[in-house]
């Protein structure tokens, strides 16, 4: 079983990376609360790995910090919820919120993320609400925006907003409405454009 990968980063996406190991290529799914963190391509980074195993094939999850990896594993133990929608999850909302959210019970908020209806909502708060509690959230990385350079970054946002199941009239209308003369990097529009989707 995968708990760590170090490597260089041979390709970055919002939704994936490839890490060359020594030779080998990894593709790790990741959330953007990671994707904010990591190097540019040719960069090194380390992530901490969950390994999910189906019949058609092994997927990887990668992950800065440990507290992250540790809420992910917490999100796929509740019924209904696959390794897929549980990174959705952290890509919409932050560890620190997200705590915040079914500590409070705050179904609202959590109905709001894609793939989440008011019965997830109601049974992630069940069973997380005092698990939560119990998680180390503090030495969390605060999500920093770092410029990536091309002209497909609006592409890129796009994208990544439709695969983590926003509808494309919908993107395309919240996209429109970003800070023009705000941080333009795929990091800072995604951020953005959450921060609009998640009102």
């Amino acid at each position: 079983m995968i708990a760590l990968l170090t490597g260089t980063i041979a390709h970055k996406s919002p939704d994936h990376i490839i890490l060359d190991v020594q030779g080998v290529g990894y593709r790790v799914h990741i959330p953007f609360s990671t994707y904010y963190e990591l190097p540019e391509e040719g960069g090194v980074a380390s992530l901490h790995i969950h390994t999910s195993v189906r019949e058609d094939a092994i997927l990887l999850y990668g992950f800065r910090t440990r507290p992250e990896k540790s809420f992910f594993q917490l999100l796929i133990a509740v019924s209904g919820i696959g390794p897929k929608l549980a990174r959705d999850i952290l890509s919409n909302i932050q560890p620190g919120p997200l705590a915040q959210a079914l500590a409070q019970g705050d179904l609202n908020k959590l109905s709001t993320i894609p793939g989440i209806g008011k019965k997830t909502a109601e049974r992630l708060v069940l069973e997380l609400k005092d698990k939560v509690a119990k998680l180390d959230l503090s030495s969390l990385p605060a999500a920093d925006s770092r410029e990536i350079p091309g002209d497909d970054v609006a592409e890129d946002v796009i994208s990544a907003l439709l695969n983590l199941g926003y509808k494309d009239q919908l993107v395309r209308k919240v996209l429109a409405g970003l800070d023009a003369g705000g941080d333009n990097s795929v990091e800072g529009l995604l951020k953005q454009a959450l921060k609009m989707l998640m009102k």
